[in-house]
């Protein structure tokens, strides 16, 4: 539970000040040169990581400033925080934590259920926005899922997101009535309530058949 209320309000706080960062720079910004701007989108990677920014905001950000030419390195920071949270996880006392999720015969069922279905899961898992970033990094890399299974099933369920959310951001006439105003379009709310129906679906259809296999 504790981890979980890190998870939501971190990003919402870091999401919050930030915005009104990039709000009161948005001139100093919009003139940042290629070099500057692949230095600042570097800082996704480890604000992703560690759940200080959601990969959607950094989507639409950098959508807004970047337009549609920060598509490829978005799928790239999205990867390489995947892999960094995997690595963290390996450092950390790994089997400590597997032994204490074994102990409970829910969450153990559900981690054997992972590893049987490892890709579909963790690309339905990625396809919801709802579903914490490095949380859900967290749980796979703990799992024993395979890396290469977690990143893509990372980069697959995650496309479509993204897409979106460069989307909006590149079609914004203004990023303060972008963040202000997230209804004014209904387009995206649909497909953002579409890609949670399908993922919470999917996620059941796939952990039910792969327990009842069990």
């Amino acid at each position: 539970m504790l981890s979980s209320l890190v998870l939501i309000v971190v990003p919402l706080v870091m999401t919050s000040f930030l915005s009104m960062y990039f709000i009161k720079n948005e001139a100093a910004f919009s003139t940042m040169s290629t070099p500057e701007w692949l230095a600042f989108a570097l800082l996704g990677i480890l604000s992703q990581a560690f759940a200080l920014t959601p990969p959607t905001f950094c989507a639409l950000v950098l959508g807004y400033f970047w337009g549609w030419r920060t598509l490829p390195m978005l799928f790239l920071i999205n990867m390489a925080s995947i892999y960094l949270v995997y690595k963290l996880v390996k450092l950390v006392d790994h089997e400590r934590f597997v032994g204490f999720i074994s102990q409970n015969p829910k969450a153990s069922k559900l981690m054997n259920s992972i590893k049987k279905d490892e890709l579909k899961i963790i690309a339905l898992a990625k396809l919801s926005p709802i579903l914490p970033f490095t949380f859900t990094n967290f749980i796979f890399a703990l799992s024993g899922a395979k890396l290469r299974n977690i990143i893509l099933g990372g980069f697959l369920g995650m496309i479509p997101r993204t897409v979106m959310s460069v989307w909006a951001g590149a079609q914004a006439k203004e990023i303060r009535r972008l963040l202000e105003d997230p209804n004014r379009d209904n387009t995206q709310q649909i497909v953002l309530i579409a890609l949670i129906v399908i993922s919470a679906f999917g996620l059941i259809w796939v952990i039910n058949r792969a327990v009842k296999r069990a």
